[in-house]
């Protein structure tokens, strides 16, 4: 169990408790400050608050938040669309609608789940239990291309490339509308959004610099087929850049507002193309993977 204190300042007078601490730093979404608040986590002024109470300025607030129960994941036989493989490492074809690694909702059926039965004691333990050989990841509901390491050698080489943005990892996607532009470079920050913790945003409080190239493979009536190059990683970085501009890629649920197309179950977002310095050779490795039927056949309804 560790502690935090925070004063209420001006701006959240009158403001509701969860709305406030889900704004300040705590990293909880709302309704994790509820759940908190029922099992009497949180005090205001030394008292426990109802959910819906709102603060004064001045207010003294302690949340106290419970350590993380140890939790390994298990080994499931899921297969999995090996397209490289060898003592250190493997890249995977990830399936649309799979999650990478087990959190609360997503314990079975990962990504990691797969990978443990496929692997054994074979991944890098360096991101924990419930990450193992986990370099770097993908959306739920982006497809294509993931690589996983084999042993902390490998990991640390393999993160090391992506720090130095030496890694080169290529996406195609349709994106909503007609892009003004044949290419271009997205440079924008992105950090957590002001008012949804769940979302991203192109920001400047507490953002970190974020660069998305792109480049029109063919254009529709109301969509665009575009490349896209990542210069860096940030969370949601394709999907977050391209709204910014007025395009989200057509079927994102979180950033495409009032374009989002339901009927995609997801966002038209494939990672295609990934080239890196095998870690152990020192040889570049190219991989890439075809585009998924989800998407072809969503190309194919397009004129």
């Amino acid at each position: 169990m560790h502690e935090q204190s925070f004063c209420v300042a001006e701006p959240y007078h009158l403001a509701r408790i969860d709305k406030f601490l889900a704004e300040v730093g705590c990293d909880l979404t709302r309704s994790g400050v509820q759940k908190l608040i029922e099992e009497g986590n949180v005090l205001v002024n030394g008292r426990v608050p109802s959910k819906n109470h709102k603060l004064k300025a001045g207010d003294e607030v302690t949340v106290q938040i419970p350590e993380p129960v140890a939790y390994e994941a298990a080994a499931e036989n899921i297969p999995l669309d090996i397209v490289y493989e060898d003592s250190d490492l493997l890249v995977v074809n990830k399936p649309r609608g799979m999650v990478v690694h087990p959190a609360a909702g997503n314990y079975t059926g990962t990504l990691v789940n797969a990978l443990l039965y496929h692997c054994g004691d074979s991944l890098s333990g360096i991101n924990g239990v419930m990450r193992p050989g986990i370099v770097h990841r993908i959306d739920k509901d982006t497809s294509g291309l993931l690589i996983v390491a084999k042993n902390d050698f490998a990991h640390r080489l393999l993160a090391e490339q992506i720090k130095e943005h030496s890694f080169t990892r290529k996406y195609q996607a349709v994106v909503c509308g007609n892009l003004r532009n044949d290419e271009g470079t997205v440079n924008a920050p992105i950090g957590r959004h002001p008012t949804d913790r769940k979302k991203m945003a192109v920001t400047v409080k507490n953002a970190r610099p974020a660069v998305t190239h792109y480049k029109v493979l063919a254009r529709y009536t109301g969509y665009t087929h575009v490349e896209l190059t990542l210069e860096t990683g940030r969370t949601h970085q394709i999907r977050v850049h391209m709204a910014s501009l007025g395009h989200p890629v057509a079927g994102d649920p979180v950033y495409g507002g009032k374009k989002y197309l339901a009927s995609l179950h997801g966002q038209c977002l494939h990672a295609y193309y990934i080239s890196f310095v095998h870690p152990r050779t020192g040889q570049t490795l190219t991989l890439s993977a075809p585009l998924p039927d989800y998407f072809t056949h969503f190309l194919q309804t397009l004129h």
